[in-house]
C-alpha cells in the first residue's frame, strides 16, 4: 500500500481504534481503582489486573506510533493484539 493510501487509511483505523481504546480506557480506570483497593486491603498487586492494564498502555503506544506516522504497524483490531512492548525499539 502507497504511503497517501496508508495516510487515508489512518483515518479509518485512527476512528475505530480510538472508539475500542476508549471505551477500553473507561475499563483500565475502573480497574485501577479496584487495583488500589485490593493492593491496600492484601497489600501486593494483582498480577492478571496489572497484566491487562499493560495490554492495554502497549495497544495505546502502537496507536500512537500508527496515528503520528512513527510505523505502519496497525493497531487493534486490524492488527494482532501485542502483549508486550518490549519486541519494539526506540
Amino acid at each position: 500500500m502507497g504511503e497517501r493510501s496508508e495516510a487515508l487509511m489512518r483515518i479509518v483505523v485512527g476512528i475505530i481504534s480510538g472508539i475500542i481504546l476508549g471505551f477500553w480506557k473507561i475499563l483500565i480506570q475502573v480497574i485501577g481503582v479496584i487495583h488500589w483497593i485490593v493492593v491496600i486491603f492484601s497489600g501486593e498487586r494483582n498480577k492478571g489486573l496489572a497484566e491487562f492494564s499493560e495490554t492495554w498502555n502497549t495497544q495505546m503506544y502502537i496507536y500512537l506510533r500508527y496515528m503520528t506516522f512513527v510505523t505502519n504497524q496497525r493497531p487493534f483490531p486490524f492488527d494482532n493484539l501485542e502483549k508486550d512492548i518490549s519486541k519494539f525499539g526506540k
